[in-house]
């Protein structure tokens, strides 16, 4: 799809500057655009290299506007900019509104108009597909599951029974949605498992990575609230509680009864125990171990930076004679009372 600068000025509420009548027909990185292409700038560094770029058009930050005489979106936030313009210029296919024969679709579903659902997908008795969903192939939705209007459901794709997905959410390949907690009471030597009786609820605008995993709740739900992002291979367990426009990176895992609150930045490989509470406004960086509630806004870490094997093998060896250190300044301190 091709624009003018001037339309995609329009779409993104920018200010222009140059030739509104260029067409721009694909959106580039600043190293490697070309003639046709517009791309941004959001770091600091690249504004002393405008004169490199080759690309026909780039997204400014409006500081920078007196004085640049080139092709320019002007904005705030051009990192913002070029979220918007990836939209415009997506290439992420999309299916074709059709119901696929080798579907299999309860008699007692109901799904909405301008609906896709594509090759092999299973769908239970009561379930509700609003309209102008895309269900792609191989999906399974368990019964009385409700998906509202917009969302994209891609292939491999498991939702259980009872859950319920807001609007406009894309769930990605080989996810689970619904499936048990991980509930089991110790009996006589033995684990007797605790049947998991509540459900999901995913709010609208959410977006979930490839093959992760939300668990439905014990007895109450578990929660995933309007705008969060969860990426990849992430593990949401019975209970959790996601405030509002929450992102968390990969490969992180929350455990049960969790309350995050909101616009809170989980980074990659974060762990966090379960029954606590993280206030809004939570910065945790990558390969953090979470342990205790969280009441202030702020950046936590607690993650060990990569060092020489060497160092690292020499730290270790410290860190196992920190007791005996530890009892030794004790007798030293006694010592020293003593004296007084």
């Amino acid at each position: 799809m091709t624009q003018t600068l001037a339309q995609l000025a329009t779409l993104l509420g920018a200010q222009v500057t140059g030739d509104t009548s260029l067409v721009i027909k694909r959106l580039a990185t600043f190293d490697n655009a070309n003639d046709g292409d517009i791309t941004f700038v959001s770091d600091k560094k690249l504004l002393t290299q405008l004169e490199q770029c080759k690309a026909s058009a780039i997204v400014l930050p409006t500081t920078v506007k007196e004085g640049y005489q080139g092709n320019a979106l002007f904005m705030d936030n051009p990192y913002v900019g070029y979220a918007m313009l990836a939209s415009i210029f997506d290439t992420t296919p999309n299916l074709q509104v059709n119901i696929a024969q080798s579907a299999i679709i309860h008699e007692s579903a109901k799904i909405g108009e301008n609906v896709a659902i594509a090759e092999n997908v299973v769908i239970g008795a009561g379930v509700e597909i609003a309209d102008n969903c895309q269900i792609f192939a191989n999906v399974v939705i368990g019964q009385q599951a409700k998906i509202s209007k917009n969302c994209k459901i891609y292939p491999n794709v498991t939702i259980y029974h009872d859950c319920i997905v807001g609007e406009r959410v894309i769930v990605h390949a080989n996810t689970v949605i619904g499936s048990d907690g991980f509930g089991n009471a110790p009996y006589q030597g033995k684990w007797v498992k605790i049947p998991q009786i509540g459900t999901v609820v995913i709010g609208d605008d959410v977006e979930i990575g490839s093959s992760t995993t939300i668990d439905r709740g014990a007895l109450s739900n578990t929660i995933i609230s309007n705008g969060v992002k969860i990426d990849n291979q992430c593990q949401i367990a019975h209970n959790v509680f996601i405030g509002e426009h929450t992102a968390i990176a990969g490969g992180s895992n929350i455990a049960g009864s969790t309350k995050i609150g909101k616009n809170c930045i989980v980074g990659g490989s974060v762990a966090m125990n379960g029954h606590l509470t993280i206030t809004d406004n939570v910065v945790i960086t990558g390969d953090s171990m979470v342990m205790r509630n969280i009441s202030e806004a702020g950046i936590y870490s607690s993650g060990v930076p990569a060092i020489s094997n060497k160092q690292w093998r020499k730290n270790t060896a410290h860190t196992f004679k920190i007791g005996d250190l530890f009892k030794r300044v004790k007798q030293l301190e006694k010592q020293l009372q003593e004296k007084d």
